[in-house]
């Protein structure tokens, strides 16, 4: 059974539409989307994802995070900060990931500036993306339709990426990350996850 927001799959769960019929994306709507993500590297590591993303679609990144785990020595910002051009060069040819020199950039660039910042302010990241958690709805998203692309909140999270010196973090993509690391829940009623 499908409608136009969820749908049933062959296991007989209903979930959100958008997961379609690929198992990889029903197993990430179903333990990951919209669960609570704590932590300045796994919260780094789906910035950065949520970043290479824009302008494909999340199933596509989902396909290659190992591949991206790999090529960015496990989104320990340490090591991408020492990045240099052998390594833009090494990520260019690296089939693996989404191969876009200018999203590598600012995953070099905002890995460096994570370095100072974080050092000095263990958590920091994780507070900053936290912070603008939005009060809790009242009513549960009816249609796929009635999800936001961006928010107020996602508005001022990516203000406030921006103003720390963070690159690929408008807020569409700060949305996208407020949804994956649970600081939103979108599943839509219907959905076994709406609970």
């Amino acid at each position: 059974m499908t409608t136009e927001s969820v749908r049933v799959a062959g296991d007989g769960r209903a979930r959100c539409a958008w997961v379609g019929a690929d198992d990889l994306y029903a197993r990430y709507h179903d333990e990951e989307w919209g669960v609570t993500l704590r932590g300045d590297r796994p919260l780094f590591e789906k910035l950065t994802l949520e970043a290479f993303q824009s302008g494909l679609s999340w199933i596509t990144i989902l396909r290659r995070r190992e591949g991206f785990r790999r090529a960015f020595d496990g989104f320990d910002w340490h090591r991408i900060a020492a990045y240099g051009d052998d390594d833009v060069a090494r990520l260019m040819a690296d089939d693996g990931i989404i191969r876009n020199r200018a999203k590598i950039a600012a995953t070099i660039a905002n890995a460096r500036m994570l370095v100072d910042w974080l050092d000095a302010e263990p958590g920091a990241l994780d507070s900053l993306i936290w912070s603008h958690r939005p009060a809790s709805r009242t009513e549960r998203p009816a249609r796929l339709a009635e999800i936001p692309a961006q928010t107020a909140e996602s508005q001022a999270l990516a203000r406030a990426l921006k103003n720390r010196g963070l690159r690929f973090v408008g807020p569409t993509t700060a949305y996208a990350l407020m949804q994956s690391a649970g600081l939103v829940d979108d599943h839509v009623a219907g959905c076994w996850r709406a609970g």
